[in-house]
């Protein structure tokens, strides 16, 4: 059934385009072109982004910052093997995702720390990859609070996954 819903969309889209008169393959070109746009935009944006994720792991800055903030992590509840996890989750979703895997690897799937890191995973953003990303595209650059608030409610939201995940 599942193979069936896109050519059903598409025939629908066709149809409702003839049924409004409407030049369906002109309007699917100008809204390939505005992509094309939208993507040259954002590519050195993305570039950057990509840079970062892999200076800080490269240069060991990720490494020295999880020892450096090890026992605040661990007093709020939050297990040191997270760490790293939690600094480069802003950054990268890929990147969390390989990161999420290796936890499953070393600590099972099952494991406190593997549930915690995909609570986690899906209760945060990769907020410097959207910020990047659609603030570029919207050219608004005032991002005074924007940042510190989304790293906090990312924060918070560990805390209290992995708090969650210890009761549950």
């Amino acid at each position: 059934m599942a193979s069936y819903i896109i050519p059903i969309f598409i025939i629908l889209v066709l149809i409702y385009s003839l049924f409004k008169k409407i030049n369906a393959y002109d309007c699917f070109v100008t809204g390939a072109r505005s992509a094309v746009d939208l993507c040259i935009d954002t590519f050195p944006y993305l570039v950057a982004i990509f840079a970062v994720v892999e200076l800080l792991s490269v240069s060991g800055i990720s490494k020295a910052l999880t020892e450096v903030s090890a026992p605040l992590f661990t007093f709020l509840g939050i297990p040191a093997e997270l760490i790293e996890f939690l600094i480069l989750r802003p950054f990268t979703g890929s990147g969390s995702i390989a990161m999420l895997s290796n936890l499953f690897s070393s600590y099972g799937a099952d494991s406190y720390i593997a549930k915690c890191a995909c609570v986690i995973m899906s209760c945060t953003e990769t907020t410097f990859y959207v910020i990047a990303l659609y603030f570029s595209t919207t050219k608004i650059k005032k991002l005074k609070y924007i940042i510190p608030v989304c790293l906090l409610s990312a924060f918070i939201g560990a805390i209290i996954a992995c708090a969650l995940c210890k009761v549950f």
